[in-house]
């Protein structure tokens, strides 16, 4: 289970990095920036469609550097196109306060308990030196459940590097679509369930886990960036596979949600008009995508970009 996987497919997740600990926040030092994609290069886009139905589906980035140009013309025209907006959970300004105050609630651990309570010896000192090497301090995010700590920590790296959600692709095409009417496939409460539902055992794996993989996390996202700039969904695949390596997460995160976002894509089928469908870059490449998934009910797509 690699907290790494997350970086294409819960976009809740990123309602965290605005609820960081004060103190993770000021303390913490920007890291150097590094060269990406300057795009657009054609990040992939698909459609389904039939005779009055037309489906977009574009994987999406939900955290991006600030310099990345990727909206072209082709996007632009499925997205003007389309009369439906459709992404994994509610999006705007007062669904990410609602989402923000859900995902401190549901993960912040009961009066009485902290983190660090929770570890070994041995784990509290590889998770304090984490830290550390961010600049935060070690009693930060003593208040956060394994889980929520451990997601907090995967994106505290990129976050510093200079990765941000005001910059994702969600942020950009929201601000695009204006009055165009929007929908979701996922509530954020079915989001962070899948990590709150975990016993703790599991959770504190997956917080060690986060531990292990700070130095690699930015490198991790600039590689998963490039492969989606340049279209290349085989490469992402590739990357997302060699980071999904608990069966369990790899259902709960991406197989069980593509197999029911392809049965919403095809009872939407039903009704006549134009949709635009932007989910995790993650779902829509490799082996049990949501195309493939598609395919097994008879549904083919068509890669447009």
């Amino acid at each position: 289970m690699k907290l790494k996987t997350f970086f294409a497919t819960g976009a809740a997740a990123f309602a965290l990095l605005a609820t960081f600990p004060a103190a993770a926040q000021e303390d913490a030092a920007p890291a150097a920036t590094q060269a990406l994609p300057s795009g657009p290069e054609g990040p992939a886009l698909w459609s389904v469609s039939d005779e009055d139905t037309t489906i977009y589906l574009f994987g999406t980035v939900h955290v991006l550097p600030p310099e990345i140009q990727w909206y072209d013309q082709e996007i632009a025209d499925a997205l003007t196109s389309a009369d439906t907006f459709v992404s994994e959970i509610p999006m705007g300004a007062e669904a990410d306060r609602k989402m923000q105050a859900m995902a401190m609630t549901r993960g912040s651990l009961p009066p009485g308990t902290t983190l660090r309570s929770m570890l070994t010896e041995e784990q509290t000192a590889a998770y304090e030196a984490s830290l550390a090497k961010l600049g935060v301090p070690a009693a930060a995010f003593d208040q956060l459940k394994p889980w929520m700590a451990g997601l907090t920590l995967g994106l505290l790296p990129v976050m510093q590097a200079g990765y941000s959600p005001d910059s994702g692709v969600e942020k950009v095409l929201i601000a695009k679509v204006g009055e165009t009417r929007r929908d979701a496939l996922e509530t954020v409460e079915f989001q962070l369930n899948i990590f709150d539902t975990l016993d703790q055992e599991k959770q504190i794996a997956y917080l060690m886990e986060a531990v292990e993989g700070v130095d690699e996390a930015r490198a991790f996202l600039d590689s998963m960036v490039t492969e989606w700039a340049e279209g290349d969904a085989d490469a992402l695949a590739a990357l997302m596979n060699e980071a999904l390596t608990d069966a369990e997460m790899g259902d709960k995160l991406l197989f069980d949600r593509n197999a029911s976002w392809a049965e919403w894509i095809e009872a939407r089928m039903d009704t006549p008009g134009t949709v635009f469908v932007a989910v995790g870059a993650g779902h829509l490449a490799g082996e049990r995508s949501v195309q493939d998934y598609l395919a097994e009910r008879g549904i083919m797509s068509t890669r447009i970009q």
